[in-house]
């Protein structure tokens, strides 16, 4: 982790005056990872706390919504869905030459594997994916309008507008044509379901890293970071999404599934069960068209995939890494016409 990064001459008299709690500013370091918001733990001489900034530079109109993220976790604090407590935004970009806002700091695990293998058995596996369903149910569940995020967002038709985006994106990052990848969006454009009114707070990258567990024997979920995706729109697309993770193949360097483990074994409820809990928990009888919904999630992926790859052959990104995530589009693809074809 480094310093050089976040000018803590210049960001301590602003404290002193708008966060004068925080105390004198001791250590700034950049927490490693993929966060496209670069974040820091502050020590001060009244304790730890967190930084979260956009990136410097020109950025484009709605990327790298720090006071989005601000403004969630702010309304989500009287909730069941927990967040770290936020402390201040600061717009004045001419503080730190970007926008941030601070944070507490929640001291906790993160784990990067989907099938745990570093907790101490079933048990506790079976118990942290629970939990995972639980906060997700009750993110859903949240009042928009009394938690003040009627605006949010916009309402209705979630999936259309986003089958219409990512395709539009996908196109403009595209390089060749991928046969699996034109069959997927023929078959989503297809399927698109009727909109049957479901409007939901959504985190938008809900995913087993994305939380803080607590230290204790059978984890509870103390935190869920990165809010920077969240919107309002269609539950079943967080749901999805995290379904479409788990069965991603165990050998991706990226982003590891269960694809191919034995789950009981392992104490991981099987896709039926994650749903089914899920829907008990919002009073849902059952999910249809849950194939499309899947099958989205798949593409979204590839999407966004396929925009990092176009970047590296524009000479905006790492070649390396856009050439291993691009190897991913096409096999996604793939798995998303399986699971179509596997369907009655």
């Amino acid at each position: 982790m480094t310093t050089h990064q976040l000018e803590i001459t210049a960001l301590q008299p602003y404290l002193s005056e708008h966060c004068p709690e925080l105390g004198n500013v001791t250590g700034a370091e950049k927490f490693s990872g993929g966060q496209s918001n670069p974040t820091f733990l502050l020590t001060t001489t009244n304790g730890l706390y967190v930084l979260r900034r956009q990136p410097p530079g020109k950025l484009l109109k709605s990327a790298h919504a720090v006071d989005r993220e601000y403004r969630v976790m702010a309304a989500l604090k009287s909730s069941d869905v927990p967040v770290p407590r936020v402390i201040h935004l600061c717009k004045d970009t001419d503080v730190l030459g970007s926008m941030f806002y601070i944070m507490e700091y929640v001291e906790g695990d993160i784990y990067w594997k989907s099938a745990l293998p570093n907790v101490a058995g079933p048990d506790v596996r079976a118990h942290m994916y629970d939990q995972m369903n639980q906060v997700l149910a009750a993110l859903h569940n949240v009042d928009i309008e009394q938690a003040g995020l009627s605006d949010y967002g916009k309402s209705g038709n979630y999936f259309a507008r986003q089958l219409s985006r990512w395709t539009q994106q996908y196109r403009a990052s595209e390089l060749e044509r991928i046969e699996e990848i034109e069959t997927l969006i023929t078959f989503l454009d297809e399927h698109l379901p009727e909109d049957d009114g479901q409007v939901s707070l959504v985190h938008g990258d809900f995913r087993l890293d994305n939380m803080i567990f607590s230290s204790e024997s059978m984890p509870s979920i103390i935190a869920v970071l990165d809010w920077e995706l969240s919107t309002l729109g269609h539950p079943y697309a967080d749901l999805a999404y995290q379904c479409m993770q788990l069965r991603l193949p165990t050998t991706l360097s990226l982003a590891p599934g269960l694809g191919g483990l034995d789950r009981a074994s392992l104490g991981i409820p099987s896709e039926q069960a994650y749903v089914e809990a899920y829907c008990k928990r919002r009073g849902i009888e059952k999910i249809d068209n849950w194939t499309f919904y899947l099958a989205f999630s798949f593409f979204r992926l590839a999407a966004i995939l396929q925009g990092v790859v176009k970047r590296a052959h524009d000479g905006n990104a790492s070649s390396s890494k856009a050439m291993e995530l691009g190897a991913m589009v096409k096999p996604l693809a793939a798995m998303a016409n399986d699971l179509i074809s596997e369907q009655p």
